[in-house]
């Protein structure tokens, strides 16, 4: 067997390649592409084993080499083993590290996405981009009226009363005026952008090939159709978690342990996974304060669904009301209640995504 590491860059590729009989050290530098790489891949004794750290190159690699033949993994970067005191870093010595760590099994691989999956991904972060530009744009027209003392007197905001309030202020300098009008247009066009993003976004939950996952996530409360869409984009197969804790391991819902001898400390939840479908967990989280009801429009995306996606959904409604009357009867603060309730809560959904 033959174990090749790589420590793939944008303009450079060093690979190492391992032989499990005879012990022989190759290495190799390729510029960017996959063609070179692919073909001083195919000319390696078999049986061949190859890996690369995950990163912003993305997989072309991997798909470029699966297509060749060639058994190659994407590893986890942030799981590979390093000597705390090796000081001396460099493309040769990471491409060697991973070739040998692959050799003695101690790399663990990521499930990488298909093509359809990941350009999906690709959308949905581009609508959570545009959302939170729009958020940045809004703030910055709030505050420049705020400069000069113009609050809007009612509560509710960025509706269309808001909108056409903001509309009829004027200012008497002519440049601060133009500063607000460039602000206020960069809001209409976000708002116009994130809308055709979402329009995009309902059609692909309700017709693509996740639709049948999006329509069991949605029977929860708190999901709607876009959350579903992206919590089902981010996670991908929910079966290859064995168990629900997996899952919130994986999304980073469970709280960091320090241990040693007889010291034992939690701290904070450690967030490794998606950052979005973390958020969007956290968010619908806040809806199970309330008591255990079925609305009318949790009812109508529950329709034609398994029944036992439904027992899943309304055991979840009671469980979580529980949980969040339980911690908070015991002084537990706001936020840590929440990720507490989102953790489970991503719990059922992997219950009711694997669901027969």
């Amino acid at each position: 067997m033959t174990c090749v590491g790589l420590d793939v860059h944008a303009r450079s590729i060093h690979a190492a390649a391992v032989e499990l009989v005879s012990g022989e050290l190759q290495r190799a530098r390729f510029g960017g592409g996959s063609e070179e790489v692919v073909a001083w891949l195919a000319g390696l004794p078999r049986p061949l084993r190859v890996c690369y750290e995950a990163g912003p190159t993305g997989f072309a690699l991997y798909r470029a080499a699966r297509a060749a033949g060639i058994d190659v993994c994407v590893v986890a970067p942030s799981k590979t083993p390093r000597a705390s005191g090796d000081r001396i870093k460099s493309d040769r010595k990471d491409a060697e590290l991973l070739a040998r760590l692959l050799l003695a099994g101690q790399l663990k691989p990521i499930a990488v996405p298909s093509p359809a999956l990941e350009a999906a991904r690709h959308l949905c972060r581009a609508r959570e981009q545009v959302r939170a530009d729009l958020m940045r744009c809004r703030h910055r027209v709030s505050k420049l009226l705020l400069l000069h003392g113009r609050v809007y007197p009612e509560p509710t905001t960025w509706n269309e009363r808001h909108r056409r309030w903001l509309g009829g202020q004027r200012f008497d300098e002519a440049v601060a005026e133009l500063a607000y009008l460039d602000t206020l247009a960069a809001v209409d066009g976000l708002v116009a952008r994130k809308r055709a993003l979402d329009e995009r976004l309902s059609r692909i939950a309700l017709e693509g090939e996740w639709a049948e996952t999006v329509a069991r996530l949605r029977c929860f409360r708190g999901i709607d159709t876009l959350s579903a869409l992206v919590l089902a984009l981010e996670i991908g197969d929910f079966v290859r978690f064995g168990r629900p804790a997996q899952l919130a391991s994986w999304l980073g819902l469970v709280p960091s342990l320090d241990q040693s001898g007889e010291s034992r400390h939690q701290g904070a939840i450690t967030k490794t996974g998606s950052s979005h479908a973390r958020r969007l967990l956290v968010e619908a989280a806040w809806q199970y304060l309330r008591e255990p009801r079925i609305g009318v429009s949790l009812r109508n995306r529950q329709q034609d669904q398994p029944a036992q996606v439904l027992q899943i959904a309304w055991r979840a409604q009671h469980r979580l009301y529980r949980l969040q009357q339980r911690l908070r009867g015991r002084g537990k603060p706001g936020n840590v209640t929440t990720v507490a309730v989102a953790r489970e809560l991503a719990c059922f959904l992997w219950a009711a995504a694997v669901a027969d």
